[in-house]
């Protein structure tokens, strides 16, 4: 039975555990140039010491408004590459594999001077309100993921992950409350979606897995449940996606009604409903900080990876301490071995 540290591989991609860290935006990039600083390297290199299988860099953007803030990643330039590979070539010295999340936020990118977006639809009543993009431009958008995902492979990263949940870009392209257009990627929601995949899978060696993360549930009234996402899911399936990363939300403010649940394990369900519906690997998330109910999961085969998030956030060596707890020691580094003695 398979457990939180047992290896695991997906076409090409061989993790020593179970344990991802998921992406999180650091909005560290001081100099506004979305080049990767010591911070970033710092924190992701530390997380691979940790003992973590797979290290996902935050969400990195195709252009500079497709940032969330100017203090975002990019990979729209061949000057952001070596700082990138940097860290790889360090996630990779420490016996982690690394990922990284290639992104545009659309209409909640918060510093563009007028975001773009499938329609002019702003987030809420505080935020800007975006440009619809023209159907031209949406080909130009395309090509621009593809040739972000073109330096991602050049700066030796072995999974890449779209983004395609939390309300960003391709989100809003398959979720009908923000898509609202009348050409072809309108009468077509995942059409957008499915021709990203598809020019990021011309940029990838053939073993290399991708990666969507998608929101399973949208907690907004009107918004779509797990029906619909298995649908959309399985249209990127056959787009070429080869895991799923499970979220949920993030297309607009949470409802009262909706609201979801705050307890451990609350998004784990969703993760389970698309591996079963789809017959596909995917990564849960969501409050899943506690070593023994990630443990189950994987046990349970509710998911093929666990993301901790929040706790690795607080914890580089979470991973590690996860590892004595349920008995899988031998993972720690020498020279850590005396701050964790045996359970």
């Amino acid at each position: 039975m398979n457990h939180l540290f047992s290896p695991y591989s997906l076409k090409g991609l061989e993790l020593r555990n179970r344990v991802v860290m998921p992406p999180m935006c650091q909005y560290s990039v001081t100099d506004k140039d979305g080049i990767a600083t010591d911070w970033h390297y710092n924190h992701y290199v530390s997380r691979a010491i940790g003992g973590t299988g797979l290290v996902i860099i935050e969400m990195t953007d195709v252009e500079p408004d497709g940032r969330i803030s100017d203090y975002d990643l990019g990979l729209w330039s061949d000057e952001q590459v070596p700082a990138l590979a940097r860290i790889v070539d360090a996630i990779h010295q420490h016996g982690a594999k690394a990922g990284i999340q290639i992104a545009h936020a659309g209409r909640k990118a918060e510093d563009a001077a007028v975001p773009v977006a499938p329609s002019a639809i702003p987030f809420d009543e505080k935020s800007k309100t975006p440009r619809a993009l023209t159907t031209d431009e949406v080909k130009e958008m395309v090509e621009k993921f593809r040739l972000a995902v073109r330096r991602a492979v050049q700066a030796g990263f072995d999974t890449i992950e779209l983004h395609g949940a939390h309300g960003y870009l391709i989100h809003q392209f398959h979720s009908p409350l923000t898509n609202q257009r009348t050409d072809e990627y309108g009468q077509d929601l995942t059409l957008f979606g499915k021709e990203v995949i598809q020019a990021a899978k011309s940029e990838m060696p053939a073993d290399m897995p991708l990666i969507l993360r998608i929101s399973a549930q949208e907690y907004v009234e009107g918004g779509y449940g797990i029906q619909e996402s298995i649908a959309i899911s399985k249209a990127y399936q056959e787009a070429g996606v080869d895991m799923f990363h499970i979220s949920a939300g993030g297309e607009g403010p949470i409802a009262a009604w909706g609201r979801p649940g705050t307890h451990a394990a609350y998004q784990v369900p969703l993760a389970r409903d698309i591996k079963q519906a789809l017959n596909v690997p995917v990564i849960a998330v969501g409050r899943l900080d506690e070593p023994v109910l990630a443990n189950a999961v994987i046990g349970n085969e509710d998911a093929d990876l666990v993301a901790v998030g929040r706790g690795m956030l607080r914890n580089p060596f979470w991973t590690l301490e996860a590892s004595v707890k349920l008995g899988q020691g031998d993972l720690i580094p020498r020279q850590l071995v005396t701050g964790f003695p045996r359970a």
